[in-house]
């Protein structure tokens, strides 16, 4: 299956300059920086779209993070204005009231640190008259490797219908260093890779997606089991139908 890069840029640049049009004229586009290929993409779109000037950075270490320095550069790369808030002190002090409470699940200390993120981009967004940019894949979001209401979430998504390699394809086609687009995505927590935490490659994934072609049994059992499982993180919050007597 082909996939036109040049094209799918074109469009997705469009696209944001649309939806800002319509959505915020002088509003900034607010973008969680990991260093890794999905901010990077996605701040780079940015920038084609609505000028560096009208982008903005946001770098969210807890505590020490020893690939940073990857965040700083491509915030530097693009031209971006850009700004640093540690959350471990908010990701220890509400861990720390919990746990006086209740024994923490291994959920839970995963998942809070980007609930926290997420409260910051739009603490930040509210505070510059901004948008926050949501940068997750189609690859992750099918097996549910997001976090409900954290990394998840946003105002608009430019990648949540890409693939990990079309991701990779537009960050060359955008002239992004190599080295943003090839970052290995780490955890954060245990030091393993995104690879590693799936137990399958983004290779494997992304063929299965968009060719339904996939080797090994136990991996698509897998992969077909995580994607039935976390279906609800993609869906809008249930809302129960009532209707007033009158509307009846």
């Amino acid at each position: 299956m082909s996939f036109d890069a040049k094209k799918v840029c074109a469009d997705c640049v469009e696209w944001i300059k649309n939806w800002f049009a319509e959505n915020g004229p002088d509003c900034k586009a607010v973008v969680g920086i990991s260093g890794g290929k999905d901010s990077s993409v996605v701040a780079a779109l940015c920038c084609a779209a609505l000028g560096k000037e009208r982008v903005m950075g946001v770098l969210m270490p807890q505590g020490e993070q020893a690939d940073i320095d990857y965040s700083v550069d491509l915030c530097d790369t693009l031209g971006i204005e850009r700004i640093t808030v540690n959350v471990k002190s908010a990701v220890d002090a509400v861990m720390s009231e919990i746990e006086d409470k209740l024994d923490i699940s291994p959920q839970t200390r995963f998942n809070l640190p980007p609930r926290i993120r997420m409260s910051v981009l739009y603490a930040v967004s509210q505070s510059v008259n901004g948008r926050v940019a949501n940068t997750c894949n189609l690859s992750e979001d099918w097996v549910g490797y997001s976090t409900r209401y954290g990394d998840s979430v946003g105002d608009f998504s430019p990648l949540s219908l890409l693939t990990v390699k079309e991701v990779r394809a537009i960050g060359r086609e955008i002239g992004l260093p190599e080295k943003f687009i090839e970052k290995t995505p780490i955890d954060g927590l245990c030091g393993k890779t995104d690879e590693d935490n799936l137990g399958f490659s983004y290779a494997t994934l992304d063929r299965y997606i968009r060719e339904g072609i996939i080797d090994d049994p136990v991996i698509k059992q897998k992969i077909d089991t995580m994607h039935e499982r976390n279906l609800f993180k993609l869906k809008l919050m249930p809302v129960f139908p009532y209707k007033p007597d009158s509307e009846v």
